[in-house]
C-alpha cells in the first residue's frame, strides 16, 4: 500500500484547506487512517484519525472544533479538512495508515504518506 497526500500550500490566517491522501496498491486493510503534522523543531503531533471500516473519527479536543477527518470508501481516500487556520498550524501533515491498538499513537502506524506542507501566514 502506498499512501499519497496532497492539498497543502499557503493559506491565510482564518482560511481553510482541504488535504487528501489516496491509498493505492493492494486491497487496503488498514484500522484506521489519521493524520499527524510536524512543526519545525517540534514532534510530531496526532491531528486527527478515522476507523477506517466504521467511520469513527478522533481528534484532540483542540483541534476538533477547526479540524475533521472524513474518507470516501470507494477512493480510499481520507481527507482533512482545515477551516480557521492558525499559523500556529504551519507543519508539514502527513497521512498515515494503521493505528491498530492506539489510534493516535504514530508509532502504530505502519505506512506513511511523504508529507504535505501547510503554511499559514498571519
Amino acid at each position: 500500500v502506498q499512501l499519497q497526500a496532497f492539498g497543502g500550500g499557503l493559506v491565510q490566517a482564518g482560511g481553510s484547506l482541504r488535504l487528501s491522501c489516496a491509498a493505492s496498491g493492494r486491497t487496503f486493510t488498514s484500522y484506521a487512517m489519521a493524520w499527524f503534522r510536524q512543526a519545525p523543531g517540534k514532534e510530531r503531533e496526532f491531528v486527527a484519525a478515522i476507523v477506517w471500516r466504521g467511520g469513527t473519527t478522533h481528534s484532540p479536543d483542540s483541534m476538533a472544533g477547526r479540524f475533521s477527518i472524513s474518507r470516501d470508501y470507494s477512493k480510499n481516500t481520507v481527507y482533512l479538512q482545515m477551516s480557521s487556520v492558525k499559523p500556529e498550524d504551519t507543519a508539514v501533515y502527513y497521512c498515515a495508515a494503521g493505528g491498530l491498538g492506539g489510534i493516535t499513537q504514530s508509532r502504530l502506524y505502519y505506512r506513511w504518506g511523504q508529507g504535505t506542507l501547510v503554511t499559514v501566514s498571519s
